[in-house]
């Protein structure tokens, strides 16, 4: 089929908010890969939160910035530790939520405090400690310790709720490798009187052997990775009662390997509602149980597809109701907001836009607020509706992707945004009437340095959908010169690389490699994320095919570019990234002339069972995809320069992946490059990042300009 290739350059941003000739700083990409710490990322007064309905407070170590934007005196510093709390003297103080000088709490030594006029109560957490949980009234805190959940409301009163011997269970964690939006296993009952949690039995989860080279001689670290088609965890929950030191389980009656996904606690504490999941993830189940007997009433809702159902977000009760809640689905094509009752009952669906909500932010008795992206899928917005569905009002207005918290009383909005030629502003919105206050401008932090031009473009796929995509060019870019390009790419579910965002979401490094003589070329196709269900589905059972027609299209965009060598063309990503790199590598072997694939996933049959199966099915129900999307049965077209690079603890993707695929080459006589990590895991953090992005990008540019034999 032919490709109708057009283009629309959308926004441009220069950065020559001084003259030209006063740009004399050099971008390293040393200070590249580490500019938010070092002050190259714009100053948005991040951690900035609401006090009350009139305050805003920003904590910054011992002192708290609090800023009145409605009073006479907009700005002051109170310091807690030299005014009001007596450890003056210990350096591990990290204020965690302030009310007022009355109330507030710290931690200060592994105590967590709670101060108030009346009282200061602090609780002492061992140092082991994971996965604290403050309770709502802060009155307690739940955390684990290794595999057991440890419950604590005083100094002297510690309780181990669970005691669990075996080491293949554990409880009050995350579950389902953090799937399915889960991030945390424990949640506190409204009244603070009950304490659910997640637990979990791998015991016939396979073993996966991790080389500690720290240790002399060098160990064996095993994890639980359940790979697609094989036994995965059993999960449940527990209702612990604090009251009678007492654990009920609920009693869920689907097989023992479906998913249980998000837990919400209803209004008067009586009922929990969860939501299941079978393996097959098309048929999800919304069920409310008995927390005093852990029996199963009823299920209140239902969704089903053919394709999948990925529960990402949990129910909202409306306040002052018992039984009536709302929820997110795609069942009409994009993400948006229906109205049940615990009877199953659907009493309206509330918006009907064809866009993604993306989170929601609060839901008061008359009105929802709410994110999501709006007409443009590249930006983020903030709305509010009213229950009934009407009066739906978009409450951020300027382009951008905004981030927001709204005031205790729902009267105003904190909104953080920034756009492509915006670093980033700081401002009130008044919920009402959108009149807005701006608080803080961030200052351009690479002004004055050599930086060239960040561009959104649209394109179109072969099927003639909008693709949208990001173009950075160098300082001293001349339309009749000719320029290599690197393509970075990631194509997977969940991810959106390109948006209506400072430097258009790009990395530093980006830049830093654009003034060596590069374009750097985005693309986010089908199966990417904020496009609707259609868009991202389009992959399902047959993973890297449509992913690399829309790169393919982004490919014949560029090649249309007067200004770009088609000749030197390089891809480079991690993770997803990584199997799209060494997918285009090697099923499109004449159009790269180098990658580089950073822990790439080689033969889905070796990746997770949640996330796999949700997009492959099983490697036995669906055994053309998975042997389609294997990249081993790929090797053998090779022809450019491919550099593998795995961290070799990965506990995301295994090393496995790689060194399958290196075998394989040997097997073929192919040559294919390789570079570990030594004991990091699905990515390199830290300072290890820059010698990363050196080997990365010096890989690229060597052998991008070793001419063709």
């Amino acid at each position: 089929m032919k490709k109708y290739i057009t283009s629309l350059f959308l926004i441009t941003v220069f950065f020559d908010l001084s003259s030209q000739d006063l740009k004399t700083k050099e971008l390293t990409l040393q200070n590249a890969v580490m500019g938010f710490y070092n002050g190259l990322y714009p100053n948005n007064m991040y951690g900035l939160k609401w006090a009350d309905s009139n305050m805003l407070y920003l904590a910054n170590g011992d002192d708290i910035r609090i800023l009145s934007p409605f009073s006479k005196n907009k700005e002051k510093i109170l310091s807690l530790k030299k005014d009001l709390i007596e450890e003056k003297n210990s350096k591990n103080f990290k204020i965690l939520n302030y009310q007022n000088n009355k109330s507030f709490s710290y931690v200060v030594d592994n105590n967590y405090c709670f101060y108030n006029l009346s009282e200061k109560k602090c609780i002492k957490v061992p140092s082991m400690a994971n996965n604290i949980t403050v309770s709502p009234k802060n009155n307690s805190i739940a955390y684990t310790i290794k595999n057991n959940l440890f419950y604590a409301n005083s100094e002297d009163s510690i309780i181990k709720i669970t005691d669990n011997i075996n080491k293949n269970i554990t409880s009050g964690q995350s579950i389902h490798r953090n799937e399915f939006g889960i991030t945390n296993g424990i949640f506190w009952s409204n009244g603070e009187e009950k304490l659910a949690f997640y637990e979990k039995d791998e015991s016939d989860v396979h073993d996966y052997p991790l080389l500690d080279i720290s240790a002399t001689p060098g160990k064996l670290n095993t994890i639980k990775y359940p790979m697609a088609g094989q036994k995965s965890e059993y999960a449940r929950v527990g209702i612990y009662s604090l009251k009678n030191d007492k654990i009920i389980y609920l009693k869920t009656q689907h097989p023992m390997d479906d998913y249980i996904t998000n837990l919400t606690w209803g209004p008067n504490d009586k009922f929990v509602y969860l939501g299941e999941l079978n393996r097959d993830q098309n048929h999800l189940k919304w069920a409310q149980y008995d927390v005093n007997s852990g029996n199963r009433i009823k299920t209140i809702y239902e969704e089903t597809n053919q394709k999948w159902v990925e529960p990402e977000y949990p129910i909202y009760f409306i306040p002052g109701s018992k039984n009536e809640f709302i929820t997110l689905s795609e069942r009409d094509g994009f993400m948006n907001i229906y109205h049940y009752n615990t009877d199953g009952k659907l009493i309206s669906q509330i918006t009907k836009n064809k866009w993604v909500t993306t989170k929601i932010k609060h839901v008061s008795k008359e009105l929802i607020y709410f994110e999501g992206t709006g007409e443009d899928p590249r930006s983020l917005h903030t709305f509010s509706i009213q229950i009934n569905g009407e009066n739906q009002k978009q409450l951020t207005i300027e382009p951008g992707v905004h981030k927001t918290k709204l005031s205790t009383d729902n009267k105003y909005l904190l909104d953080q945004f920034s756009d492509i030629n915006i670093p980033g502003i700081t401002q009130l919105i008044d919920t009402k009437n959108n009149e807005t206050r701006i608080i803080n401008k961030a200052k351009n932090p690479l002004e004055g340095y050599v930086i060239g031009t960040t561009e959104l473009v649209n394109l179109k796929s072969n099927n003639n959908l909008d693709l949208h995509a990001r173009i950075i060019k160098p300082s001293y870019f001349n339309e009749k010169e000719k320029y290599p390009v690197l393509v970075y790419v990631y194509g997977g579910p969940h991810a959106q690389l390109v948006t209506n965002s400072w430097l258009g979401g790009a990395s530093l490094w980006m830049h830093w490699m654009a003034e060596q003589g590069y374009i750097i070329f985005t693309l986010d196709g089908r199966g990417s994320a904020n496009r609707g269900f259609e868009f991202e589905s389009a992959i399902f059972r047959n993973l890297g095919e449509i992913e690399m027609e829309d790169q393919i299209s982004g490919i014949e965009y560029l090649k249309n570019l007067n200004f770009v060598d088609s000749n030197k063309l390089a891809v480079h990503g991690w993770s997803y990234g990584g199997f799209m790199t060494t997918s285009l590598m090697t099923r499109h072997p004449d159009i790269f002339k180098v990658g580089v694939a950073g822990g790439p996933v080689i033969d889905w049959k070796w990746y997770e069972v949640m996330y796999g199966e949700r997009y492959m099915d099983t490697p036995k129900s669906n055994k053309e995809g998975y042997e389609n999307s294997s990249l081993l049965n790929y090797v053998k077209y090779l022809k450019g320069n491919l550099l593998l690079i795995h961290g070799t603890v990965d506990d995301v993707v295994v090393m496995q992946h790689n060194l399958a695929y290196i075998k394989k080459s040997i097997e073929e006589g192919i040559h294919v490059d390789f570079f570990p990590y030594p004991m990091h895991k699905h990515n390199v953090r830290g300072k290890d990042r820059i010698h990363l992005m050196e080997k990365v990008l010096n890989y690229i540019i060597l052998k991008n300009s070793v001419k063709e034999k």
